[in-house]
């Protein structure tokens, strides 16, 4: 998920802003009961504009509404969709991830949450397949390869420090510096790809390469893990499989840590719980770090530009359906972190807290 196409959903205000978010099936069994799903919430959608915003122009938004079903091929569904109409915008957006209930919503302003969850697990890396045969470097969203790196020096040819004295090749520590020398020039053509894209490298490799290669590494945290190459399966979807385990086990630390970085500054004084008070921070620019129970959703009315009221009726006009997915946006747009999590390490915080910068 883009940055630039949530922040452009984020901006808009309009009345009526539509959302529809829900789950859906990767089977062609499912996406029947996706094409059934859809239409009732299509139904939902166009009674809900229908009745609250009648007395505004509305037969374009309802138009749209209604020719959603033409717009969507289920037949390429992966775990859920979630569409953005206004007058203006036209949005659907599919998401490796499923969402806790299916949603219609009808406000001001589009319902972005779930991409924002999206933004922070999708992750772009890169695989080095490190050999003295030869050098890939790949470039991976997630669990899949999106292509291979070409020029910057890739794709390498075989290590071309061979000995070619056969006296020398007995010494083994020559052989294992002219080996070095190879992964030397590798890790610095790495570094300038990295410079460029600020993408982190999983390498397959043996474990012997892999210890040479951080020895010699300018730069050793850009590695964030290797496996050695299955001879018997060496599909791209393997190796993007096995890179992908790797790689989310480190973001589920990451949100381990971000918890405990949380807990810290709680001792320090450093935490709003209440949500009206993160609301006020947020807008002042002191988030530094936003984590939210993933079940946590809530209601507000605005009162003025920096004040609401917690309702439970999202039916009620003006009724934003769920103020943490500003606030969440609002932390991220002024460079701080904002996470969502099912930990229950978390629920000694509440439902959502804020580490503030002072």
């Amino acid at each position: 998920m883009q940055k630039e196409k949530i922040e452009k959903l984020a901006s808009e205000k309009g009345n009526p802003c539509v959302t529809i978010s829900m789950n859906t099936h990767r089977t062609s069994d499912g996406n029947q009961q996706d094409v059934v799903e859809l239409r009732k919430l299509i139904k939902e959608a166009h009674e809900h504009v229908k009745n609250e915003f009648g007395q505004h122009e509305i037969n374009n938004l309802l138009e749209k509404i209604d020719n959603l079903e033409q717009n969507i091929d289920v037949n390429h569904n992966l775990e859920s969709v979630h569409i953005f109409l206004s007058d203006e915008t036209t949005e659907i957006v599919k998401s490796l991830w499923p969402i806790s209930k299916n949603v219609v919503s009808v406000t001001e302003y589009f319902v972005i949450k779930p991409l924002i969850k999206d933004f922070n697990r999708i992750e772009e890396y890169l695989i080095l397949v490190l050999s003295q045969s030869g050098v890939r470097l790949l470039r991976v969203i997630n669990d899949s390869i999106a292509g291979e790196i070409k020029g910057d020096e890739f794709p390498f040819a075989e290590n071309p420090f061979f000995l070619t004295n056969p006296d020398k090749s007995k010494d083994g520590k020559q052989v294992d510096n002219m080996i070095c020398e190879f992964f030397n020039q590798v890790d610095k053509a790495v570094l300038k790809i990295h410079h460029k894209t600020a993408m982190n490298v999983v390498v397959i490799c043996t474990e012997k390469n892999w210890s040479s290669l951080l020895k010699v590494a300018d730069k050793p945290s850009i590695y964030i893990g290797n496996f050695n190459i299955n001879t018997n399966d060496s599909s791209s979807h393997s190796i993007a499989g096995e890179a992908w385990q790797i790689v989310s086990k480190l973001q589920e630390k990451g949100r381990v840590n971000a918890i405990q970085e949380m807990k810290d500054a709680a001792v320090k004084g450093l935490v709003i719980t209440d949500l009206l008070d993160i609301f006020h921070a947020v807008q002042a620019g002191r988030g530094d770090l936003l984590i939210t129970h993933d079940d946590y959703h809530q209601a507000v009315k605005m009162n003025g530009q920096n004040s609401f009221l917690q309702v439970d009726d999202v039916t009620q006009h003006g009724v934003i359906d769920d103020i943490t997915s500003e606030i969440a946006w609002e932390v991220i747009s002024k460079k701080g972190r904002a996470i969502f999590t099912n930990q229950e390490e978390f629920r000694s915080l509440g439902n959502i807290a804020l580490k503030v910068r002072y």
